[in-house]
C-alpha cells in the first residue's frame, strides 16, 4: 500500500485510514496502528484543548486513552455502521466523559492558587495555537454550513460535553431524534475533519 502522505483527496486519505483500521483488527498490524496514531493523535488532542483549553495532561491522557481503545475494539469496528472518523471521535467522546466523571469524584483540600503561583508559563507554543486555530477555525465553518437543528445538536454533545440523553431532555427532542441528527450532522462534516 502506498503511504499515505502520497494520496491527494480527503477520501483517498480515509480509505487509506480504513485500510489501516482493517490492517489492526484482522493482523494486530503495528505499523497500521502507527499510521493511524499519527493522523489521529494531533486531531483527538487538539479536540481536547479546544473543549479544555490549557489542560495539557488530560489532552495527552485523552489521546493515549482513545488510541488505546482503537487497538483493543478493532475487530469491533464496522464501517457499514459508522465512518472511521465518526467512530474514533465518538470514542473520543466517550472517553472524555469517562474521565472527567473519574476524576470528578475526588475533591482535594490544596489551595490550586499556590500551585499556580509557583508554576512557570507552559502555554502552548506558537505551532500549537497555529494549528488550534486551523481546527478551531473549520469546526466553526462546519457547524455554520449544517441546518441549525443539527449544529445545536453537535454544540450540545460535543463542545458543552453534554450526553444524547441530556441533549434530548434539554431540547424536549427523543433520544432517536438526537442521536440520528448527531450521526447525520457528523457524516456531513466527514471532509473537514479528515483533511
Amino acid at each position: 500500500m502506498p503511504p499515505m502522505s502520497k494520496r491527494n483527496t480527503p477520501t483517498d486519505k480515509l480509505a487509506a485510514l480504513a485500510d489501516c483500521m482493517s490492517r489492526i483488527a484482522n493482523e494486530r498490524d503495528k505499523a497500521a496502528f502507527a499510521e493511524l496514531f499519527d493522523h489521529y493523535a494531533p486531531q483527538i488532542r487538539a479536540y481536547s484543548l479546544a473543549r479544555d483549553p490549557g489542560s495539557d495532561l488530560v489532552a495527552d491522557d485523552l489521546v493515549q486513552e482513545v488510541m488505546t481503545r482503537v487497538w483493543l475494539k478493532a475487530s469491533k469496528y464496522n464501517a457499514r455502521l459508522a465512518n472511521l472518523n465518526t467512530w474514533i471521535f465518538t470514542l473520543a467522546r466517550n472517553c472524555r466523559i469517562d474521565y472527567l466523571r473519574r476524576n470528578s469524584r475526588y475533591a482535594t483540600e490544596i489551595d490550586p492558587t499556590d500551585i499556580f503561583n509557583d508554576m512557570e508559563d507552559e502555554g502552548p507554543g506558537p505551532f500549537r495555537l497555529a494549528q488550534q486555530d486551523r481546527t478551531g477555525d473549520s469546526i466553526k465553518a462546519g457547524l455554520e454550513a449544517l441546518p441549525r437543528e443539527q449544529s445545536d445538536i453537535l454544540r450540545k454533545v460535543y463542545l458543552e460535553g453534554k450526553t444524547h440523553q441530556q441533549t434530548s431532555e434539554e431540547l424536549k427532542l427523543p433520544l432517536g431524534t438526537v442521536k440520528s441528527r448527531v450521526r447525520l450532522a457528523l457524516k456531513k462534516l466527514e471532509v473537514l475533519v479528515v483533511r
